[in-house]
């Protein structure tokens, strides 16, 4: 997904103290897993490049992707058969139509308030710039208590929020309902293995426990590291994932699996 001319780019960067070496491919590849429209970082640095580029990487992918399942839906429907297995395994393999019907111009914010002498965060755009990438990102230049009347107007539901700083139970108590119900992720780096961090799992989990339904957690430990050595990752689950399936697996191709197919393809 990088090259080598990006990797020399945004090796300035990286802080090693920071300990996101890896947590920024793996960022990279949630945006590419769950395809976010909005997403926040508190805190910039080394992960910001990784999230533009993936999310810049995304949106040429899905443009891509909806020209040929036009293509692939059309042909099918030229034939007079219905929709069936073939359709759904012909490249662009397995992709829902209703997923483009909204084209996919993704936004990303990232609040800073350049405070901390060690960051990289004040490098940022001029690595953003040199990769092209500048235009991409819109930031905000303050603290996290301050920066929600700041997120542009239309800036929610967001589907992907990392926080790398030290106000992650501010964030999660005043952020959370921006978060999309429908699997939105807020993703905490270093919350594990010291006192602090670890009060502030507990509280998520007994609001977990208070609100069954609404949330998922999993913490991921570094257990080669002494700290800055894990991610917390929580999925908001109080909205509703969309299923086509059939007892046993099974698509159903009728109603409004359809009716979407036929929209994306313009028929």
């Amino acid at each position: 997904m990088y090259d080598a001319a990006f990797e020399a780019a945004v090796k300035r960067l990286q802080v090693p103290a920071a300990g996101t070496e890896v947590v920024a491919p793996l960022l990279s590849s949630l945006v590419q897993l769950t395809r976010p429209r909005r997403v926040l970082e508190v805190g910039m640095g080394y992960t910001t490049p990784y999230l533009v580029a993936a999310l810049a990487q995304v949106e040429d992918q899905v443009r891509a992707e909806s020209a040929a399942l036009a293509t692939k839906t059309a042909r099918h429907l030229d034939t007079g058969r219905p929709l069936d297995t073939d359709w759904v395994y012909a490249e662009p393999a397995l992709r829902a139509p209703g997923f483009y019907l909204e084209p996919y111009d993704p936004q990303f914010v990232a609040v800073d308030d350049l405070s901390i002498p060690d960051s990289s965060a004040g490098q940022v755009l001029e690595v953003l710039a040199s990769l092209g990438l500048e235009d991409r990102v819109q930031v905000i230049n303050a603290d996290v208590r301050e920066c929600r009347a700041l997120l542009p107007a239309g800036f929610a539901p967001i589907d992907l929020a990392w926080v790398d700083a030290w106000e992650c139970l501010y964030f999660f108590d005043h952020f959370w309902d921006l978060i999309n119900p429908d699997g939105g992720l807020l993703v905490m780096h270093y919350l594990m293995t010291y006192p602090e961090g670890e009060a502030i799992l507990d509280y998520i989990a007994k609001v977990g426990r208070a609100k069954p339904g609404e949330l998922e957690l999993v913490n991921l430990l570094e257990p080669h590291k002494m700290m800055q050595n894990s991610l917390t990752v929580i999925r908001r689950t109080s909205g509703r994932a969309r299923s086509f399936a059939r007892p046993g697996g099974k698509l159903d191709f009728d109603g409004e699996l359809r009716r979407e197919a036929e929209t994306q393809a313009g028929r």
